[in-house]
C-alpha cells in the first residue's frame, strides 16, 4: 500500500489571494484597472499631435522622440510643424512622402483654434468628447487625467502608508510614555484645517508648469502629493498600533524575545506581517479618497496648476458652462467609473483578507 505524499502548507497570504480571485466582480475590476493604467503610460504613443513617423525625401525621422523644426519638411514656420496638416499636404503631393500620425491624433494640452465657431464644441466623429472652452481635446485630457490621478492617489497612499505605520508600529510596540504623548501629539496635528493650509501653501508658493515635460516630473505634482501625505498618514496610525497592541501580547512574540530576537527583528519580521490586514483592506478606500481629495483641490482652484489634464478642472469648466453637457457627463462618468472599479477592489479584499475566513490562530 503506497503511502499519499505529504500535502504541502498554503501561506495564510496565498490562501486570500486565492479568495480575492473567486470574488469575480473585485478581481476583474482589479484586472481592468491595472491594464488601463498600464496603458495610460504609453499615452504619448497613443493620444498625441506628434507624429510617430514621417517619411520625407527617402529619410525617416521620429518626431515622437525627437525634436525637428518646420523648415526639416519644407514648411515655412517657426518651431514644430502641425503633423495634421503635414499629412494632408504629403497625401495631396503624392510623391512619396508620408506621415504615420498616432490612433488619435490631438494633444492633451493642444489649443485647436482652427475649429468653426467658438469652444466648447461639442462632440464630433474628429472630438469624440468634444473640446473645452481653451478649445482643448476633452477624450485626450481625461485619458492623460486618468494617468494623473491615479499616480497621485498611490503616491500619496504609498508615502502616508509608510509613516504611518511607522509611527503606528512603534506606538503600539512600546506604549507607556511615548504612547500617551505621541498620540497627543497627533491629536493637535490632525486638528489643524487641512483646506486652510492647503490655501495658504498656495499663496506663498505659485505652482507652476513646464512645457514639454511629463506631470509626474512637475514640482508642483510632487508638492501636492508631499501636503497631503503631511496629513493622510493620521488614520492608518491608529489602525496599526491597534494591531500592534495586540500582537506583541501573542506567545510567539514572547517566543521571540525569550530567544535573544532584537525589537526591530521582532517588529519587522514577526509583528508586522500578522499586523497587515487593514492596511492592505482599507488601501484601496484611501486611494478612492485620494482621487476625490485631488479632484476637488482641482475644482476649487488649489490644485495642479493649468493646463495640467485634470478631471476636477474639466468638471469646473463644466458648471461654468451648464449648457455644454459634455464638459459635465463624461468628466463624471470617467470618475465614477474609476472609482467604481476601484471600489469593488476594495470590497473583494476586505471580504479576502477578513480574518474571521483565514486566521493564523487556525
Amino acid at each position: 500500500m503506497t503511502s499519499s505524499p505529504p500535502r504541502q502548507s498554503i501561506s495564510i497570504f496565498r490562501k486570500r489571494v486565492r479568495k480575492f480571485k473567486t470574488l469575480k466582480r473585485g478581481y476583474y475590476s482589479f484586472l481592468i484597472l491595472v491594464a488601463a493604467y498600464i496603458v495610460s503610460f504609453i499615452l504619448p504613443i497613443l493620444i498625441t499631435n506628434k507624429a510617430l513617423l514621417v517619411r520625407y525625401q527617402g529619410s525617416f525621422y521620429v518626431p515622437v522622440v525627437k525634436f525637428h523644426p518646420a523648415s526639416e519638411f519644407g514648411v515655412d514656420a517657426i518651431g514644430e510643424p502641425d503633423y495634421r496638416e503635414l499629412r494632408a499636404r504629403f497625401a495631396s503631393e503624392k510623391k512619396g512622402n508620408w506621415v504615420l500620425m498616432a490612433p488619435y491624433p490631438y494633444s492633451a494640452t493642444e489649443s485647436l483654434l482652427n475649429l468653426p465657431g467658438s469652444p466648447p464644441h461639442r462632440p464630433s466623429r474628429e472630438h469624440i468628447f468634444g473640446t473645452d472652452d481653451r478649445a482643448r481635446d476633452v477624450f485626450a485630457r481625461l485619458a492623460y487625467g486618468f494617468n494623473v490621478s491615479l499616480s497621485f492617489a498611490l503616491l500619496v497612499l504609498v508615502s502616508s502608508y509608510i509613516v504611518g505605520v511607522f509611527v503606528g508600529a512603534m506606538l503600539g510596540y512600546h506604549g507607556g510614555k511615548l504612547d500617551i504623548i505621541s498620540q497627543r501629539i497627533i491629536e493637535i496635528w490632525s486638528s489643524m484645517p487641512f483646506l486652510y493650509t492647503i490655501i495658504i501653501i498656495s499663496s506663498i508658493v505659485v505652482p507652476t508648469y513646464s512645457a514639454g515635460r511629463s506631470v509626474l516630473t512637475q514640482s508642483s505634482f510632487w508638492l501636492l502629493i508631499f501636503i497631503l501625505a503631511l496629513f493622510d498618514w493620521i488614520g492608518i496610525t491608529y489602525y496599526v498600533r491597534g494591531e500592534f497592541y495586540r500582537e506583541k501580547s501573542k506567545d510567539y512574540v514572547g517566543a521571540a524575545i525569550a530567544m535573544g530576537v532584537s525589537e526591530p527583528a521582532i517588529m519587522v519580521k514577526h509583528i508586522l506581517p500578522n499586523a497587515l490586514t487593514p492596511v492592505v483592506s482599507f488601501a484601496p478606500f484611501a486611494i478612492v479618497a485620494n482621487i476625490e481629495m485631488l479632484v476637488a483641490l482641482d475644482f476649487l482652484g488649489f490644485g495642479l496648476p493649468a493646463p495640467t489634464p485634470s478631471w476636477g478642472e474639466l468638471i469646473g469648466q463644466g458648471t461654468s458652462n451648464l449648457t455644454d453637457w459634455w464638459l459635465i457627463f463624461f468628466p463624471l462618468g470617467a470618475m465614477f467609473v474609476t472609482l467604481l472599479l476601484i471600489v469593488f477592489i476594495g470590497e473583494a479584499v476586505r471580504e479576502a483578507f477578513d480574518p474571521k475566513e483565514y486566521s493564523r490562530l487556525r
